[in-house]
C-alpha cells in the first residue's frame, strides 16, 4: 500500500521515517490517527515488520477501536496480531500473563471508582473513623495521587496525625484489594511498571518482542506511563510518539505535558515532525486559537493552516446574567434549526458541570431535546452495576465488593449486621467471604459456619447455594446462558418492577443492552467481557448519532468536533478558574483548555459570558475572562443583546463603575484591559466598530451610557457613606462566615465588597444591595 497519494507532505514524513525515536507534534485536526494507522501499515507492508512485534498504545477504547477498523481495511488479516489498546488494557494483558509474579491470581477483578469507594467505606467502618472527617472520595483521590507518584503505603509521607491515619487506610486498602483478588485502575499501571522494573526476564521478553512502540496522545502521559513505554522500547529503541503539548488538559489526574520536553532530552538524536495542516476548522477559528495559545511558554510554536477557507467571524455575546446566557444559546440554535441546520451540529461547552443547569432549563422550556455528556453513565446505573457484580463474583469468588453489593439483591433479609457476621467468620477462619459462602453453599446446616451465623444462616445459605450453582456451570455453558441463568435464579426482572412503567422499561432495557454485549463476547468469554466493561471510559460511551445539541464540559470535548460550538462562562474565575490565579502552571492549563474548546469548531464559534452569575443562591458580579485580552478585534463580531429596560438598569454598576473598583488585587494590571473591554462590549454588530463611535456613546467616566431617561429600573436611595468597612466579620446565608477585605462605594451609591469566606476558602466580590449579610464583629 503506497501512502503517498493519501497523505500530505508533513504526514508522509512522519509515516515513512526510518526508525529510532520520533516525536510527531500534531496540531488539532491535523490527522494524527491517520498518521498512526498509516505508520503501522507502512511498518507491516513496506518494512516487513511482523504485526505481533508492533505495540500501539492509545488513551481510550474509542480511539483504539477506530484504529483497529482502519488497520483492518489497510492490512487485512494481519491487523489482529498488532498489540493495540489503551495503556490499561495493555497492562492487564501483561499482568494476566505474568500473574505468577504478582500477589493476585490471573483472574483478578478490576475495581472501578465505585468499588474503590465501597472498599474505603468498609475500612473506615473497621477503624471507627468518621466518614465526614475522612471523606471516602478525598481518601480515594489521595491514594490515587500517591500511586501516580509511585508512592506506596510504606513510603507515604507522615507529617500530621491525619497523615498517619491516611497511611493506615492506604495500607489496609492495598491489603483488602489483595484479599479480594482485585486491582484498581492505578494498580494496573503501577504493577506493570514494578514488574518490568524488578524482573529482568519479563522486561527483556516484552522489550525484545516489541520492535516498534507507538504512542498516541503522548502529552497526556503521566510519569508511570512514560516509564512504561521507555522500558518496553528499551531493546530496539524504535519509539514513535504523537502528541501536542498545547492540548494537555489533564494535569489534575497526573498528565504531564513536560513528558514531551523530557522525550527531547532523553532521546537526543530523534526525529521531529510537525503536523500543521488542519482539516477541521476555518482559518479564523485557527487564528483565534493561535492568539490564545501563543501566550503559553515551554511549547513548540505551530502555524496551523487550512484549505477550508477563511470562514465566518467568531461571534461574541455579553449576557446580562447566566439565564440570559442560556437563553441566547437556545435562541440562536432555534433560529439556525429553522433555517435547516441539523440540531446535532451544535455543541455547548463549559468549564464546570454545574453550568449545564441553566442550559438544560432553557432547552426544556424551548422544547428542544438535548444530550448531556457527563450525566449518569450507562455503566454507572444501579441495575447495570448489579448484573456486572453478579458476573464478577462468578468470575472471581474472592471479590468482596461485588459480594457485598448483591448478597441482598433482590432483598432476602440479609442486612449489614448479617454481612458483618459473615465477614467476622471469614476473618476468624482466615478465609475470604467467597470461600465462606462456597462452604456454606455446599454443606449447608452441616457446616460449622451455619451455627456461627445464627438467624442469618438461612437467608445467607439461600444466596450461597445460588452462587455455588453458578460456579459449577460457568465453564460448561455459554456466556449468554450464564447471564440468563443468574437473572432467572434471582428473579431480577421481577425485582425491577418497582417504579413507574417508564422507569421499569428503561431499567430492563439497560439489562438487555448488557445482555446484548454478552452475546458479542460469547466467543471471547467472561474474562474479556468483564475486562471490556471495567476499562470503558466516559468518552467511549458518548453516542455517535443523536439528532440533538450536545452539552459537555471542555475536558469531555477532547477528541470531538462539531460544526457549531458555543463556549459559555467566559468570566474570570470560571474560565480561567479562580484556582489558577496564583499558579502559573494552572493558568497555562486553563489556557490550553480554552484552546481545546476553540479547536473543536468546524465552521462557527460562539463565545459567551455573563455580567452576573447565580452563585449559591445570590447573584455575583463577574469580570470578563482575561483571555479576551488576547483576542484580535478583527476576528470577532458582536451579537446584539435583547434586554428589557429593567435589565438595562443594571448596566450602571455592572458594565460601568464596578470595573474601576480598587478591591481587585490585579486592578493596576487590568485597568487598561477593562477600559478597552468597555469599548468592545457594545450593541454594535462588529467587534472592531465598537471603537469607532465611542465618543457618541460615553460620557466623562469613559463608560457606556447608562439608564435612559424613562426607565422601569428599580430605584434606590444614593448612599454617601458605606454601611460596611474593611476588617468586619460578616455572615452570608449561603457562604457562611467571612471577613471584608475591601469596600468600594460606587458612583451610584452601590457598595461593592471583597469578602474572604473561611468555609469556602475563596474570595468573592458581592454587591451589598443584592445580599443579606449579618454583621458579626
Amino acid at each position: 500500500m503506497d501512502p503517498r497519494s493519501l497523505l500530505n507532505e508533513q504526514q508522509l514524513d512522519a509515516v515513512t521515517v526510518t526508525g529510532g525515536a520520533t516525536l510527531v507534534l500534531a496540531g488539532p485536526g491535523s490527522g494524527k490517527t491517520r498518521v498512526l494507522t498509516h505508520r503501522i501499515a507502512y511498518l507491516i507492508d513496506q518494512m516487513g515488520i511482523p504485526p505481533y512485534r508492533i505495540l500501539a498504545v492509545t488513551f481510550t477504547n474509542k480511539a483504539a477501536n477506530e484504529m483497529k477498523k482502519r488497520l483492518e481495511s489497510m492490512v487485512p488479516e494481519r491487523a489482529q496480531s498488532v498489540w493495540l489498546g489503551t495503556f490499561h488494557s495493555i497492562c492487564v494483558k501483561i499482568l494476566r500473563r505474568e500473574a505468577r509474579y504478582l500477589p493476585v491470581d490471573s483472574n483478578f477483578t478490576i475495581y472501578d471508582v465505585d468499588d474503590q469507594a465501597a472498599l474505603i467505606k468498609n475500612i473506615l467502618k473497621d477503624l471507627n473513623l468518621n466518614d465526614k472527617l475522612y471523606r471516602p472520595g478525598a481518601i480515594q483521590e489521595t491514594i490515587s495521587r500517591a500511586k501516580n507518584e509511585m508512592i506506596m503505603p510504606k513510603q507515604y509521607n507522615i507529617r500530621t496525625s491525619r497523615d498517619a491515619k491516611i497511611q493506615e487506610i492506604y495500607e489496609r486498602y492495598q491489603a483488602n484489594l489483595r484479599a479480594c483478588n482485585a486491582m484498581d485502575f492505578d494498580d494496573l499501571l503501577l504493577s506493570a511498571l514494578s514488574l518490568l522494573y524488578e524482573n529482568d526476564d519479563v522486561r527483556e521478553k516484552y522489550a525484545a518482542r516489541f520492535e516498534h512502540v507507538l504512542v498516541d496522545e503522548f502529552q497526556d502521559t503521566n510519569q508511570i506511563q512514560y516509564e512504561l513505554v521507555r522500558l518496553l522500547s528499551s531493546v530496539h529503541k524504535n519509539l514513535f510518539v504523537v502528541g501536542d503539548e498545547d492540548q494537555s488538559i489533564y494535569r489534575w489526574r497526573g498528565a504531564d505535558y513536560r513528558n514531551v520536553l523530557r522525550f527531547e532530552e532523553d532521546y537526543g538524536n530523534f526525529n521531529k515532525v510537525l503536523l500543521e495542516q488542519n482539516y477541521r476548522s476555518t482559518q479564523k477559528v485557527l487564528d483565534l486559537a493561535r492568539s490564545i495559545i501563543d501566550q503559553n511558554h515551554h511549547r513548540t510554536p505551530k502555524a496551523l493552516f487550512t484549505e477550508r477557507g477563511s470562514g465566518s467571524l467568531i461571534r461574541f455575546y455579553n449576557a446580562e446574567d447566566d439565564r440570559d446566557e442560556a437563553d441566547y444559546v437556545v435562541r440562536t440554535i432555534q433560529s439556525e434549526i429553522r433555517k435547516g441546520t441539523s440540531p446535532a451540529s451544535f455543541a455547548i461547552m463549559y468549564r464546570m458541570n454545574s453550568q449545564s443547569r441553566m442550559l438544560e432549563e432553557a432547552f426544556m422550556k424551548a422544547g428542544i431535546p438535548y444530550r448531556l455528556v457527563g450525566a449518569q453513565r450507562f455503566y454507572g446505573r444501579r441495575e447495570v452495576k448489579d448484573v456486572i457484580a453478579f458476573l464478577r463474583l462468578v468470575y472471581n469468588p474472592k471479590d468482596e465488593v461485588s459480594i457485598r453489593r448483591v448478597i441482598n439483591v433482590p432483598p432476602r433479609k440479609i442486612g449489614d449486621k448479617s454481612v458483618e457476621k459473615l465477614a467476622e467468620v471469614a476473618r476468624l477462619t482466615e478465609s475470604s467471604l467467597g470461600d465462606v459462602l462456597q462452604e456454606l453453599g455446599v454443606l449447608g446446616s452441616q457446616s460449622e459456619i451455619w451455627g456461627a451465623l445464627d438467624r442469618s444462616a438461612a437467608p445467607i445459605h439461600q444466596f450461597a447455594r445460588l452462587m455455588v450453582g453458578w460456579l459449577e456451570i460457568k465453564d460448561k455453558v455459554s456466556l449468554p446462558d450464564l447471564f440468563d441463568r443468574i437473572l432467572l435464579d434471582v428473579e431480577y426482572q421481577e425485582y425491577l418492577q418497582d417504579g413507574s412503567e417508564e422507569e421499569v422499561i428503561d431499567r430492563w432495557g439497560n439489562v438487555q443492552e448488557l445482555r446484548r454485549q454478552a452475546f458479542e463476547f460469547e466467543e471471547l468469554g467472561l474474562t474479556a467481557l468483564l475486562e471490556n466493561l471495567a476499562l470503558v471510559s466516559d468518552q467511549d460511551t458518548i453516542a455517535e448519532k443523536l439528532d440533538s445539541p450536545t452539552l459537555l464540559t471542555l475536558h469531555a470535548a477532547k477528541g470531538l468536533e462539531f460544526d457549531r460550538v458555543f463556549i459559555i462562562g467566559l468570566d474570570d474565575g470560571v474560565l480561567p478558574h479562580n484556582r489558577s490565579f496564583e499558579d502559573e502552571e494552572e493558568m497555562a492549563e486553563e489556557r490550553r483548555l480554552f484552546y481545546v474548546g476553540i479547536t473543536r469548531a468546524r465552521d462557527q464559534l460562539y463565545l459567551v459570558r455573563a455580567e452576573r452569575r447565580s452563585m449559591f443562591g445570590s447573584y455575583e458580579i463577574q469580570f470578563p475572562s482575561r483571555f479576551f485580552k488576547d483576542v484580535p478585534d478583527e476576528l470577532v463580531q458582536m451579537d446584539s443583546p435583547q434586554r428589557s429596560s429593567t435589565q438595562r438598569g443594571y448596566d450602571r454598576w455592572e458594565r460601568g463603575s464596578y470595573r474601576n473598583g480598587s478591591g481587585r488585587s490585579r486592578r493596576n494590571q487590568e485597568d487598561l484591559f477593562f477600559e478597552s473591554w468597555d469599548e468592545k462590549v457594545t450593541t454594535t454588530h462588529t467587534w472592531k466598530s465598537a471603537n469607532t463611535n465611542r465618543e457618541n456613546r460615553v460620557g466623562n467616566t469613559g463608560h457606556a451610557a447608562i439608564l435612559p431617561q424613562q426607565s422601569d429600573a428599580p430605584q434606590r436611595e444614593k448612599k454617601t457613606e458605606p454601611t460596611y468597612r474593611a476588617g468586619m466579620k460578616v455572615k452570608h446565608p449561603s457562604f457562611g462566615e467571612g471577613m471584608i477585605l475591601n469596600v468600594r462605594l460606587e458612583g451610584d451609591g452601590e457598595e461593592t465588597l471583597d469578602i474572604f469566606f473561611s468555609e469556602l476558602k475563596q474570595q468573592k466580590k458581592l454587591a451589598a444591595s443584592f445580599v443579606k449579610l449579618e454583621i458579626l464583629h
